[in-house]
């Protein structure tokens, strides 16, 4: 089986940045639509979608904490079932736009703080993934590597998809390092090519204490409102298509080996 890796990219999240969104979707494989929790609305959903379907690039939704103030960066002190139900109303509301537009949307990616809560507390990361896998069964839920919510995945009969950072740092423990700590973001289309590359290949990354760590994940998130995330993105193809990795969205066919030949 030819060797592969999801590239993927939250989009939909700055109304003065669509463009930018839009030309990202040619270098990715997946993507996750922001659907009213910290950002977005109908329109842009609507702009979003229509662009994943015209790239044939995979298309989920990314739900937050329901803080648009903040942009969902902040842990929420709310009761689980009311985090669910909003949760499940995001979702709800991207599907809802997706089905007018006959795209079939495919994952759930949580978004910010929500994120790092399901990667790091079991109760919320079993109760969340069951409810959204009750509710929206046929979708993946996708969750940092090594996370609480991977675990509570499996619990709740969910397919997930482990996902690794191309311009975030690790920390020792393979959580990421805090945006307002040094060591946060990976500057360079180079750097985070490589660390792509190592997480594609199963080969060791530095932790930001000088430790090595192995990230397993089958998708790479590139942030789109990270300095040069489309060069950077170019810089990733070039480097996979070295190594005959295929991108593509988790749960699509292989090359053929004699297409690879046939590049």
């Amino acid at each position: 089986m030819t060797a592969q890796i999801d590239i993927n990219a939250d989009l939909g999240e700055d109304p003065l940045a669509e463009a930018r969104d839009i030309a990202l979707m040619a270098h990715i494989s997946s993507c996750n639509i922001a659907c009213g929790g910290h950002a977005g609305d109908a329109g842009s959903m609507a702009r979003m979608l229509r662009a994943a379907r015209d790239a044939g690039v995979a298309a989920g939704a990314h739900p937050s904490y329901p803080d648009r103030a903040g942009f969902g960066r902040t842990s929420l002190d709310m009761p689980l079932p009311a985090l669910i139900d909003s949760l499940i109303v995001q979702v709800t509301e991207l599907a809802r736009v997706a089905a007018d537009l006959g795209v079939a949307l495919t994952h759930i990616k949580p978004h910010g703080m929500l994120y790092n809560d399901l990667a790091d507390r079991v109760e919320m990361a079993e109760a969340v993934a069951d409810a959204l896998h009750r509710a929206f069964p046929r979708l993946a839920l996708v969750g940092l590597a090594h996370g609480a919510f991977e675990s509570a995945a499996a619990k709740a009969g969910a397919r997930f998809i482990a996902e690794g950072f191309v311009d975030r740092g690790y920390t020792p423990t393979r959580r990421l390092v805090p945006r307002s700590q040094p060591g946060a973001l990976i500057a360079g289309d180079d750097a985070r090519a490589a660390q792509a590359l190592a997480i594609a290949t199963g080969q060791p990354l530095t932790a930001d204490d000088g430790s090595l760590i192995h990230v397993m994940a089958q998708s790479l998130c590139l942030h789109s409102d990270s300095p040069g995330s489309e060069q950077t993105a170019l810089r990733i193809a070039e480097v996979m298509a070295s190594k005959g990795i295929s991108i593509k969205a988790p749960g699509e066919p292989p090359d053929d080996p004699a297409d690879l030949l046939r590049r």
